[in-house]
């Protein structure tokens, strides 16, 4: 394509040949900046999202450079010019050709890094994707630096089979020497692809850890407890342990509250009053509907679990208590005994005498029998 360009001014001289090449660039990068950028701003306005808008913004300085310098390196290639100038061809290369590529180079990296972390800053600011947004910009950032690197060595003639095998050692020692960092680098990736959590989501540990995720970096996972504490787990063994998404697929949220009453309780009864003391609380869905289930025949009492939804794992403590007050006065006002296990202590005198007819003092036997709320019981000695 640059044979084809350069022929275009065989028979020009020197002066033609530059002042031609310079009117192309600077129509070019005005038609650039005040012509298809603005275009290109009035359409993305007018779409509904604005990723558009930072992709055209971020492009915007890279395409009015490219359209300027790319002239000036075309005139560095012009024959009557390379032969017109005081410079040799390879110091033209060198004071004009390879620096204008350069820059080019350097401004398409900046942009392309910026755009990609603009646009990860637009999702995370809709709450759409924020899991492991730092991760993926960080990775981005080093594959855009060391393909830039790469570039400008290339052009400036710099062999880089050596310094691939000096960073190939290099790379080996800094494995072996932050080898925890880099695992927890490459675990946090693996998270990011595996859509493990997000940020908001409430997460438990297979080690009994639980918090809600406020914080993901390239080497860590930050949580808050329920006290208020922030735990620091590192990515790598995040990725090697169970974690339980307490808030995914859905935030909502099953409580459960087991609950016995006693043999002869009118059971129907029982159960629509547990429905309406459930649908009675604030923090309990309507729907899924409540639901009281006869779950055993236990020892002294109806096992029972009264089974409710709640919009989120974190409310699920609190209604849960709200649940059992509500319960146990409910209960009570209906007269629905909650059995619970008693013991009756008895006193009996005894007394006995010895072989000479001589009465011993009055001993006591005492015996406990432990009573069930069905009234049934065992005797104990005591």
């Amino acid at each position: 394509m640059l044979s084809s360009l350069l022929r275009l001014f065989e028979g020009f001289t020197a002066l033609e040949s530059t002042v031609a090449v310079l009117v192309v660039s600077v129509a070019a990068a005005v038609a650039m900046e005040f012509v298809i950028l603005r275009v290109a701003y009035r359409y993305v306005s007018n779409t509904d999202t604005e990723y558009d808008n930072i992709v055209v913004a971020s492009v915007r300085a890279p395409l009015v450079v490219t359209a300027a310098l790319v002239g000036v390196y075309v005139l560095t290639q012009v024959p009557t010019v390379r032969s017109s100038v005081l410079f040799t061809p390879a110091a033209l290369d060198g004071l004009l050709g390879r620096p204008s590529l350069s820059v080019i180079v350097l401004v398409w990296a900046y942009a392309a890094n910026n755009v990609v972390n603009r646009l990860v800053d637009a999702v995370n600011a809709e709450g759409n994707r924020f899991d492991f947004a730092p991760v993926f910009s960080n990775v981005w950032t080093l594959a855009v630096l060391v393909g830039s690197a790469g570039t400008l060595l290339w052009l400036w003639g710099i062999e880089i089979t050596p310094l691939l095998g000096a960073a190939g050692v290099a790379g080996i020692a800094v494995g072996f020497a932050a080898k925890d960092t880099v695992a927890n680098f490459f675990g946090g990736i693996a998270l990011y692809f595996d859509d493990t959590y997000k940020l908001g989501d409430y997460i438990v540990l297979d080690d009994g850890t639980a918090g809600t995720v406020i914080k993901v970096g390239v080497r860590s996972t930050t949580l808050l407890t329920r006290d208020e504490v922030m735990v620091t787990v590192p990515n790598a063994a995040l990725n090697a342990s169970k974690v339980t998404n307490e808030s995914a697929p859905q935030r909502r949220r099953r409580v459960r509250v087991p609950i016995g009453v006693a043999y002869g309780t009118d059971i129907d009864a029982f159960e629509e009053l547990a429905v309406e003391t459930a649908l009675a609380e604030p923090l309990v869905l309507d729907s899924p509907k409540p639901r009281a289930r006869f779950r055993s025949f236990g020892d002294s009492a109806l096992q029972y679990e009264l089974l409710c939804w709640v919009n989120g794992p974190t409310r699920r403590r609190r209604a849960q208590h709200e649940l059992n007050r509500a319960l146990y006065k409910a209960l009570n006002a209906a007269e629905i005994e909650i059995p619970y296990p008693k013991r009756d202590v008895t006193i009996r005198e005894m007394s006995g005498g010895d072989s000479d007819g001589v009465a011993d003092h009055p001993s006591l036997d005492l015996q406990a029998r432990e009573r069930d709320g069905d009234g049934t019981g065992t005797n104990e000695a005591v």
